[in-house]
């Protein structure tokens, strides 16, 4: 895009602080800061981008009895489809991606992921055993990695910093939605499949493979959607504007050498010899700690897939410094923003453990049918996580504005709050008291993600701001969504009871309420030094 073309873009948006503040300053101008119609029209395209997300990412939950069924496959076996296949490469890949969304085409970034997720979902429909289905996983995965890094880049400089935790929180309701609307639309797949071919289906596919096929064509139609939107100017919204990157795929792959095992090993040589061998012995002190859980628990691919993840993860950050100084400084330096994100990381690995765990108990324990358990659970909870994300965002805007650390609040609330009602949910015998408590649980634990989200983009440089969302939801995966629904599975798999699994699990809850209250002690000095300490690391500011 060219610079006329970003300024007649900018123009349109109504993005161009010099417009929105003349005559104004300090606090009162930045309050006055308006989002454009046009900016409200691109998150509404991003919110159903991340419901189909969703959909494709969450739709295995309603399937799993019928996987389990036909692939002969265990409840830990389940949680690592759901969590660690996917997670792991998420994670991975979201790194190089959130790079190249801070310094490419961040709506051609996302549209290619789109079309590779959605493809590797309809993938997922032909898989055979347990082995081609983790494959199509991974391959999910590496697509959903383009969407959020681009989304919340773009997000932050269609809206201005006032206005971010509500924006945030409305795309981030799509995780809701789109979860709550998978398990209705799995669950009808299958059953008017199954219904219409009892035997002889077409292609030979069962019930859930269909299903699999009806949610990932859709999204490669989307990508044309997509593809339609505006560009806008990085940073112009916050007064800094971001110079264009010359190179951005060599940062890209300069990032994946760092990150994708063992290609980590060419990144840690470039970067000296301390790094290489600091790398080693990390590799090795990982694969011992790993080699113990899996003599523990004795799941060999969920351990191996763990190892990798964090190995991949220890690679990247302690190379980071020598690539990329000012990033280092304002993500891996910061405490602030390793506390907010991990103590979400707890969020996150109650919240996927039981948006996961829920159908199956439902079917199990209480004897609904497939049908009733995702109408009775789906829409109940698209409408809590809904209703909690735009209520957690409005109220961490409003915080803001009384206290400098009250986001962080909102997101303890998410921790806490949910706690009595996840036991609830995964002890009573009452339908009604279950989906009482399950729609509760939804509803808190929801409130929490877009203040969390907004805090991170608030504490980095707009050019880095790709490369935090990515750093983020290395703790929302490698943390909650990798470890709590297996975690669950595996206590599950050992006990025979799914009930005593999520009630393990709680035991997270103290450690995140540990980080986050050290996280808002942290957080007002780190945003009020932010400039300082990135201009003391290289930034030209």
């Amino acid at each position: 895009m060219s610079d006329n073309e970003m300024s007649a873009n900018n123009n349109q948006l109504g993005k161009n602080p010099s417009d929105n503040l003349e005559g104004k300053s300090g606090d009162n101008a930045l309050e006055d800061q308006k989002a454009s119609p046009y900016a409200w029209y691109g998150l509404s395209v991003l919110v159903i981008v991340y419901m189909l997300n969703f959909i494709d990412r969450n739709i295995i939950s309603i399937l799993a009895e019928d996987i389990k069924a036909d692939l002969g496959i265990s409840d830990a076996q389940l949680g690592f489809l759901y969590g660690t296949a996917f997670a792991v490469f998420y994670a991975l890949f979201g790194i190089p991606l959130g790079k190249l969304a801070d310094n490419w085409h961040r709506i051609r970034l996302m549209t290619i992921g789109l079309v590779l997720w959605s493809s590797m979902t309809a993938f997922s429909g032909f898989a055979k055993n347990f082995a081609m289905l983790s494959v199509a996983r991974i391959g999910v995965g590496v697509g959903e990695a383009t969407a959020s890094p681009a989304a919340y880049s773009l997000i932050s400089d269609w809206f201005p910093k006032h206005m971010r935790g509500r924006a945030l929180a409305i795309y981030s309701s799509g995780l809701y939605v789109g979860g709550g609307i998978s398990l209705l639309i799995g669950s009808l797949v299958v059953e008017n499949w199954n219904k219409a071919y009892p035997v002889d289906a077409p292609l030979g596919l069962a019930g859930w493979q269909a299903a699999f096929l009806a949610v990932g064509i859709p999204g490669i139609l989307l990508g044309m959607w997509v593809l339609s939107l505006r560009e806008p100017e990085r940073g112009a919204i916050d007064g800094l504007k971001t110079k264009k990157t010359e190179r951005p795929f060599k940062e890209f792959f300069q990032e994946l050498i760092a990150i994708i095992p063992p290609l980590t090993l060419i990144g840690a040589a470039q970067a000296g010899p301390k790094s290489f061998i600091k790398n080693i012995l990390g590799a090795i002190i990982i694969a011992i700690i790993c080699y113990l859980f899996i003599l523990i628990t004795g799941n060999t691919a969920q351990w191996v897939f763990i190892g990798i993840g964090y190995y991949a993860v220890f690679s990247w950050a302690t190379t980071l410094k020598s690539r990329d100084a000012p990033t280092f400084a304002l993500i891996w330096a910061n405490p602030a923003f390793l506390c907010t994100i991990l103590g979400y990381g707890c969020v996150a690995f109650l919240s996927y453990s039981s948006s996961f765990w829920g159908a199956p108990y439902a079917i199990r324990e209480l004897g609904i049918d497939r049908v009733d358990a995702a109408l009775l659970l789906g829409a109940p909870s698209a409408a809590a996580g809904f209703a909690g994300v735009i209520l957690g965002g409005w109220a961490s805007d409003w915080l803001l504005k009384r206290n400098p650390s009250g986001r962080i609040l909102v997101i303890a609330f998410g921790l806490l709050a949910p706690v009595p009602f996840y036991i609830i949910t995964f002890t009573t015998q009452s339908l009604p008291l279950f989906y009482f408590a399950a729609f509760t649980s939804t509803l808190f634990a929801s409130s929490a993600l877009g203040a969390a989200a907004a805090t991170t983009q608030d504490l980095v440089m707009p050019r880095m701001r790709g490369t935090a969302t990515a750093t983020f939801f290395i703790s929302t995966t490698m943390v909650g969504l990798a470890l709590g629904p297996y975690a669950a599975g595996q206590v599950s798999t050992a006990t025979n009871s799914l009930s005593t699994g999520m009630l393990s699990i709680q035991a997270i809850a103290p450690i995140g309420a540990i980080l986050l209250f050290i996280a808002y002690k942290l957080l007002p000095t780190a945003e009020a030094t932010r400039n300082d300490r990135a201009r003391a690391a290289g930034e030209d500011i």
